[in-house]
């Protein structure tokens, strides 16, 4: 097991650190930020382009309905992907978004969107682009589920929210999925004017989608791994004992995981989901693409 963790908290370690140009300017931005930030602005260039190819199909090119392009839409767009779920769990747990803190990374992911604005193209969704950027995700995900979101909860100055573990798994949950929540339900990437729409998440099975449930699943993993809080200890020892395990230390505890290798097993884990989900996405598509053209090939023999 070793062998897998160790090059990948080697990688996460090397991809956490400050990297020029911006630490010229005392910017602690690193590799794994920049990365996150293209893939996400990608990501939603790529679905709003889906969407703009869907309501063509229907309508036709009568674009009497649609709206004109803005890039402020495209920033207010990624902002509120980036930031909206902060802003519903933010007032719960007491503290300030970190936007109103500092304006480095919401003026970064605006500069990055406009980057992504001003490509020629970008592909489109498949295997053979989705698969590769599964195990990126891996990588940028455990940071947001591992790194950003517990010291919300664990380092909060109410005892009462530091300790719940009910507090936890829920501002993971509504943090990870908030903004894309918003963002569906104010019809943000679709061409047509903004309006209210039925998110995606509260259709029939809406809440099977990977992204909701790995968030609040992966955040506990890594907690009770860690010891994150006095439940998980407990918890982790339950478990170990009813698995045949040892407990290792003098207080009848099992002892707690480091956090790189505890974040290390959640890149595994969450690099193993994604794979998953691409290959039952896409790969349906792959293979009647290739019954098509083994059909078409048999007919011309």
């Amino acid at each position: 097991m070793s062998l897998l963790l160790t090059p990948i908290i080697q990688i996460f370690n090397y991809s956490l650190e400050p990297i020029p140009p911006f630490t010229w300017f005392n910017l602690s931005l690193s590799t794994l930020d920049v990365v996150a930030a293209f893939r996400l602005c990608i990501v939603l260039r790529q679905i709003k382009e889906a969407l703009y190819r869907e309501h063509v199909k229907k309508h036709g090119a009568n674009t009497s309905g649609l709206a004109r392009k803005a890039f402020a839409r495209d920033a207010s767009t990624v902002l509120t992907v980036v930031y909206g779920g902060e802003v519903m769990t933010a007032p719960f747990l007491c503290i300030p978004p970190s936007f109103m803190v500092s304006g480095v990374v919401p003026v970064f992911y605006t500069a990055v969107q406009a980057i992504v604005e001003m490509l020629p193209s970008v592909p489109q969704m498949s295997i053979h682009t989705e698969l590769p950027l599964s195990f990126v995700d891996g990588f940028t995900r455990a940071m947001l589920l591992c790194n950003l979101i517990p010291p919300a909860v664990t380092a909060n100055a109410m005892p009462a929210l530091a300790a719940s573990p009910w507090t936890l798994l829920v501002t993971s949950f509504v943090t990870a999925n908030g903004g894309f929540f918003l963002t569906n339900l104010f019809s943000f990437l679709h061409p047509t004017p903004i309006a209210f729409q039925h998110p995606p998440e509260l259709e029939p099975y809406g809440w099977t989608a990977t992204d909701l449930w790995c968030a609040p699943l992966v955040t506990g993993i890594y907690a009770l791994l860690t010891h994150a809080q006095p439940f998980w200890a407990d918890l982790h020892t339950v478990l170990s004992g009813m698995l045949g395990g040892q407990v290792a230390t003098k207080s009848g505890v099992v002892e707690a995981l480091d956090p790189h290798t505890a974040r290390a097993v959640c890149v595994v884990i969450l690099t193993s989901l994604f794979v998953t989900r691409t290959v039952k996405n896409f790969a349906p598509e792959v293979w009647k693409g290739t019954m098509k053209k083994q059909g078409e090939k048999l007919k011309t023999q």
